[in-house]
């Protein structure tokens, strides 16, 4: 994955733990493909213990530890990729096809876990959304624009605080007061981008 414009601008990239623990896992021999697919399978067992919350409120906690490492991993492996100089043609691929499965696995799960699967389809619709609208600007000729009020990093800092609250508030719709956040700011992030995109393309005909 080259540093093209197509990179969501993190400050915690440039950390000097960030950085650190980048070199240890390319040390280790982790290609960035390798570390998106293990995004996957925490994104995965966020998702199990999400819906193991019947059994036990405390499992939102390992749900919002599963989205946090999740977020870990999509940093990490563009860190390794392109400050470790380990970037591969397939890395663009494992770059965004994990993050929407990451995605639907984590919001879906969620739903499901309060009883409310269509808002949880909804709000996974509107964040692929999000995405297709900012790699349709970057093959206008554009750099990709990360910009919110709900991308990546914001819906799942919200599902997150979500997640931990329902540990600690059982008997309050918290988890359904996230989902709605994050479908209506993903709806509102579509009309931003989509109305930044057109701004652009009409600056380049003028």
């Amino acid at each position: 994955m080259a540093d093209n414009g197509s990179r969501r601008p993190l400050k915690t990239r440039s950390a000097p733990w960030a950085q650190g623990l980048a070199r240890f896992l390319g040390k280790a021999g982790l290609s960035p493909n390798a570390i998106s697919a293990i995004g996957v399978l925490f994104s995965a067992a966020g998702a199990a213990a999400m819906l193991a919350t019947s059994e036990s409120r405390w499992f939102w906690l390992g749900g919002a530890l599963g989205i946090q490492l999740r977020l870990l991993a999509n940093m990490l492996d563009g860190l390794v990729a392109v400050e470790g100089g380990k970037a591969s043609s397939s890395g663009p691929l494992f770059n965004e096809l994990p993050d929407r499965i990451e995605d639907a696995l984590l919001i879906i799960a969620a739903a499901y876990a309060v009883g409310e699967p269509a808002l949880g389809y909804g709000a996974t619709l509107l964040a692929f959304a999000t995405a297709y609208i900012r790699a349709t600007g970057g093959a206008l000729g554009f750099a990709q624009d990360f910009v919110g009020p709900m991308a990546k990093q914001h819906r799942m800092f919200v599902l997150t605080v979500g997640a931990v609250l329902a540990a600690f508030l059982p008997d309050q719709p918290v988890i359904e007061i996230a989902l709605w956040i994050i479908a209506l700011g993903g709806a509102a992030t579509c009309v931003v981008r989509t109305m930044r995109i057109a701004a652009l393309l009409k600056a380049r005909t003028q």
